[in-house]
């Protein structure tokens, strides 16, 4: 799964291709944001750009974003804790709501997970990186916006990024600061048109 280190490291490409994209435009970014569930597509992201920020050579934010229905590493445990219900993993430390934590249902079943990876809770608890959360009403409100004036429909999850990165653009608009915000678009929400129409009615 995604909470595993190896398979963080394989979709840095997401990352390494950011990294290229901003070279070409010679630009560099002050705001990183991605979903987080077990890590994997928001460390695949960011990790490419984290070497210069340990290093102290560049300073940028970063933002991992997680439903409140789950709220790992806002409100988590950091601590040595199962990866799977089935207790059959090895124990890895990391930020847990508890192997047997059964959140409750949301759209989002991609952030469901009760705990993140290794690597990813240890940036989070020296300090590198920062997770906010939002309700679910949240981050659907978010995607309609972004889904009018853009023309896709995000997924779930990717609509949790997409609040964020609206939050910091109007955090930054309100101090008078011009920010650049990367934030992973993770996925397509063709396949959730139902939860849109279920959330449009609520």
């Amino acid at each position: 799964g995604s909470v595993l280190n190896h398979v963080l490291m394989h979709q840095t490409i997401i990352g390494l291709e950011t990294i290229k994209q901003f070279e070409l435009i010679d630009k560099k970014p002050d705001v990183l944001i991605g979903c987080v569930g077990g890590g994997s597509n928001f460390s695949g992201m960011v990790y490419p750009f984290m070497e210069k920020k340990l290093k102290g050579k560049e300073d940028f934010e970063v933002i991992a974003v997680e439903p409140k229905a789950v709220p790992t590493l806002t409100k988590g445990e950091y601590r040595y804790d199962f990866a799977d219900t089935g207790k059959m993993t090895p124990l890895i430390k990391m930020y847990t709501m508890g192997y047997d934590f059964i959140p409750e249902p949301i759209h989002a079943g991609g952030l469901r997970y009760h705990g993140d990876s290794p690597s990813l809770s240890l940036l989070k608890k020296l300090g590198f990186l920062d997770a906010v959360a939002y309700l679910q009403e949240e981050t659907f409100e978010a995607a309609r916006i972004f889904a009018n004036s853009e023309g896709i429909i995000p997924a779930p999850e990717t609509a949790h990024a997409i609040k964020a990165a609206v939050d910091s653009a109007l955090k930054a608009k309100k101090n008078n600061e011009q920010k650049t915000i990367v934030f992973n678009f993770s996925g397509h929400g063709l396949l959730d048109l139902a939860a849109y129409k279920q959330m449009q009615r609520a």
